[in-house]
């Protein structure tokens, strides 16, 4: 089950366009290790995104895929979707995540958000009903996302020039090196189920997800190719340096450092 991605290549691949593209709202995410030095995007956008023209090429394509087929199931979805049932389902997706947060917790060596992580599943996949209600945040254990390219990140690997990948969205070497780990090393909760339902449910992932971030879309404003990469960066820094204060790579000269968790 560990190489769905790889035997339904579009199908994983457009997962991970929607799991990364546009996706500004951080999460809260607690210092892990205050000692760390702190790290900076302070390149101009001419040094962060050299590969712009090819990137912008990228860019239309993915989205003309998405305007004609996967933003309006996604929108179907929203339509039919009962509030509380979407919830639920956005839910249980994300409970399958604290397996992988688990994993780059201790190999960022944070125990205590590898506790959370632990606690989070437990308590999801027991007291809410196998992870459609969230009673791990109700019990103030919020979610601390941690990925490969976190981890890599955590141990001093730049990110290298921003990347927008065919129906993979936007990343950077890092990240994309750090999403093939997550895929292919690390343990993941779709192991335990080895079923042909697992493609549906994968598919069901792939449209909420989507789903999910229609109503961001309104956030965004200006050239939606630099809001989209400004958001990125931002929030991969601000998650790789545990939601710590980092300069605002895009910002005038003038401008203060940008606090990512208010972004």
């Amino acid at each position: 089950m560990r190489h769905i991605f790889f035997r339904h290549p579009l199908v994983g691949a457009l997962f991970a366009m929607f799991l990364f593209a546009g996706n500004a709202a951080a999460q809260t995410v607690q210092p892990a290790n205050p000692d760390m030095a702190q790290q900076k995007l302070e390149a101009p956008a001419s040094e962060v995104d050299p590969y712009e023209d090819w990137n912008r090429k990228v860019y239309r394509f993915n989205e003309t895929i998405d305007n004609w087929f996967l933003r309006p199931i996604a929108q179907g979805y929203r339509n039919i979707m009962p509030g509380f049932a979407d919830r639920g389902v956005t839910n249980f997706f994300n409970n399958l995540t604290e397996i992988r947060n688990f994993a780059n917790s201790i190999l960022q060596l944070k125990g205590e958000s590898a506790v959370v992580a632990a606690g989070r599943f437990t308590y999801n996949t027991v007291f809410g009903l196998g992870g459609f209600i969230d009673v791990a945040t109700m019990f103030d254990l919020p979610e601390r996302p941690e990925d490969f390219g976190q981890t890599l990140g955590y141990w001093g690997t730049e990110s290298g020039p921003y990347l927008m990948l065919p129906f993979l969205g936007p990343s950077t070497p890092r990240d994309f090196g750090g999403f093939v780990s997550d895929t292919v090393v690390l343990p993941s909760a779709w192991d335990l189920a080895e079923s042909p339902d697992v493609y549906y449910a994968r598919a069901l992932q792939i449209v909420d997800r989507r789903a999910d971030l229609i109503p961001a879309e309104a956030f965004m404003s200006g050239d939606n190719y630099t809001f989209v990469r400004n958001a990125y960066l931002q929030r991969r820094a601000y998650l790789i340096n545990d939601g710590r204060t980092v300069n605002d790579p895009f910002a005038s000269g003038d401008d203060e450092d940008l606090m990512l968790e208010d972004f």
